[in-house]
């Protein structure tokens, strides 16, 4: 013990004598070790190359904070334990499929030949195949989207689930709350699952404590902490919209539960502008249950009590694969659900300029398949496919999307299907929501022109729909942008639509927006200041980590 002291107090000598150059000589000696082990930690981990020299570069350029940025936010966990209850959660909800012949994975024999390969890519990571014989309908303005989805509340009759990454209780939000409030008192079962950031507002609201109040069941996802942040990433978030109404009615889209009107006035942009689509189908299975299989799932993986509940449930599972209790409602009179007329409020105008889209009909024998996806369960499913049919594509492809952020693997299949002679048009809002997006987004204009991509900056708002186009038989429509963190980070959801007729109202869309559109020139913007462009090319090199 004395020769220990010892010891002790002689080192504590040691560096009692040192001077400053030597303890900034030790810090320096630190610090390269230290810079070392993290550059093999980035390399050794991160898959994308682009992502991978982004974090070398901010752990070089700013080391105390990019060292803390990295263990923060530098790899994408999601969480043991939260993945745990996602794993069990899924073998649940496919042991009742199976054992009630439910069949979620077929269906690719039905389509063409050249899209077999491509819906396989969402199939094997996601268990969803493709589902025909459905009726959709595009829904292009927040008042026919607020008032069908109000109605399909009003008619429900056993249970109402919902996901989304944005409620923000203003507005014509507020009659959706009533509506929920109304169908739970009456005994319909409600569900809400709201992003736990993005809804934060809602989460702390008056709103949100009426509906618990009636009944409804309110969920957080991927709720935040100061300890959760050390076990997993806070800004990886739920950035899923959906809704599905008893075994009918499903919608999906850009559409988070906000009033443009309301929402985000004080950024300058002009007013939100989304789209969804209306589905519906008599099939035990479609596009609307396993969008019910996603969202029962999420809200099972997001707790221990939600998972016991959701196993007591299964258990007692005696028909449809998510109608928790069939006979929850005794409504005297039943509310016929499928009706295709509605009376459309005239549409306002939206940012600063009025645009008007016609009224979209109802197309029957949709074939489509939801492909989900959420980082570190199912790959870059989304990613991958979207790659997939720009390579594929014979005739044009177009694109709206609010940030266009592409890699370079992404950006190379665009400047070479142009190359190759097919019309490609990207359609981004002329002013987005965020400094660091719209600087990354311009670093790849000069690229893009050069190879004959059409670049239309959208001038009537912030442009928020997420649709890619391919040709005139295919279409990605839903919540992911075309950035890294939509692609990487995000639990998002798209729909793959294989008919023709509901991909030509997309593509009808697209062409509307883009009578509102400024069309850059190859020439005005060679012609910007080089400081500008040097600007955009250095917040390129971070455009992987926003």
């Amino acid at each position: 013990m004395r020769e220990a002291s010892i010891d002790i107090f002689t080192i504590g000598q040691i560096f009692t004598n040192w001077t400053w150059g030597e303890y900034a000589g030790l810090g320096l000696i630190f610090h390269i070790m230290l810079m070392i082990v993290m550059t093999l930690r980035v390399v050794s981990v991160q898959r994308n190359i682009g992502v991978s020299i982004a974090w070398i570069a901010v752990l070089y350029t700013v080391p105390v904070f990019g060292l803390f940025a990295y263990i923060l936010l530098g790899e994408p966990m999601i969480g043991r334990r939260y993945r745990e209850r996602v794993d069990q959660a899924s073998i649940m909800m496919n042991d009742m499929a199976r054992r009630e012949h439910l069949v979620f994975d077929k269906g690719q024999d039905l389509l063409p030949i050249k899209y077999r390969g491509v819906s396989q890519i969402g199939t094997r990571w996601t268990g969803l195949g493709v589902f025909p014989d459905h009726q959709m309908q595009l829904l292009t303005d927040p008042a026919s989207i607020f008032q069908r989805l109000i109605e399909d509340i009003h008619a429900a009759q056993r249970i109402v689930f919902m996901e989304f990454y944005i409620v923000y209780p203003k507005g014509q939000v507020l009659d959706v709350i009533e509506a929920l409030s109304v169908a739970a008192q009456r005994g319909v079962e409600c569900h809400i699952l709201a992003d736990s950031v993005g809804s934060f507002s809602f989460i702390n609201s008056s709103a949100h404590r009426k509906l618990e109040k009636a009944g409804v069941f309110v969920h957080q996802s991927l709720p935040v902490g100061l300890l959760k942040t050390l076990f997993k990433r806070s800004d990886l978030r739920n950035h899923r919209k959906m809704v599905v109404i008893d075994e009918y009615i499903g919608y999906i889209g850009s559409f988070n539960l906000v009033d443009p009107r309301f929402f985000k006035q004080n950024k300058n942009v002009g007013q939100w502008i989304d789209v969804a689509i209306r589905t519906t189908s008599q099939h035990s299975i479609s596009i609307n249950t396993a969008m019910a299989k996603v969202i029962v799932t999420d809200i099972g993986a997001e707790n221990n009590d939600n998972l016991a509940e959701l196993h007591q449930r299964v258990n007692n599972y005696t028909r449809k694969l998510y109608v928790m209790d069939p006979t929850i409602n005794d409504l005297n009179s039943r509310v016929k659900v499928l009706g295709d007329t509605i009376d459309y409020h005239e549409q306002p105008d939206i940012g600063s300029t009025s645009i008007v889209i016609p009224k979209m009909p109802v197309v029957d024998k949709v074939m489509a398949q939801l492909i989900p996806s959420a980082p570190q369960l199912t790959a870059h499913v989304i990613y991958n496919t979207l790659v997939t049919v720009i390579h594929r594509a014979n005739k044009r492809i177009r694109i709206t999307t609010p940030y266009f952020v592409p890699d370079e693997s992404l950006s190379g299949a665009l400047t070479i299907a142009a190359k190759r002679g097919v019309e490609v048009t990207i359609i981004v809002p002329e002013k987005v929501d965020s400094f660091l997006v719209q600087h990354a987004s311009q670093a790849y204009y000069q690229e893009l022109l050069d190879a004959g991509v059409t670049i239309a900056l959208f001038r009537g708002g912030l442009l928020h729909a997420k649709t890619v186009v391919i040709d005139d038989d295919y279409c990605l429509f839903g919540t992911v942008n075309i950035d890294m963190r939509s692609f990487y980070l995000n639990m998002e959801v798209s729909l793959a639509i294989y008919t023709p007729e509901m991909v030509a109202q997309v593509a009808d869309c697209q062409e509307i927006y883009l009578q509102s559109c400024r069309i850059l020139g190859n020439e005005e913007w060679q012609q910007r200041h080089g400081s500008k462009r040097l600007f955009d090319n250095v917040v390129r090199l971070f455009s992987p980590l926003l």
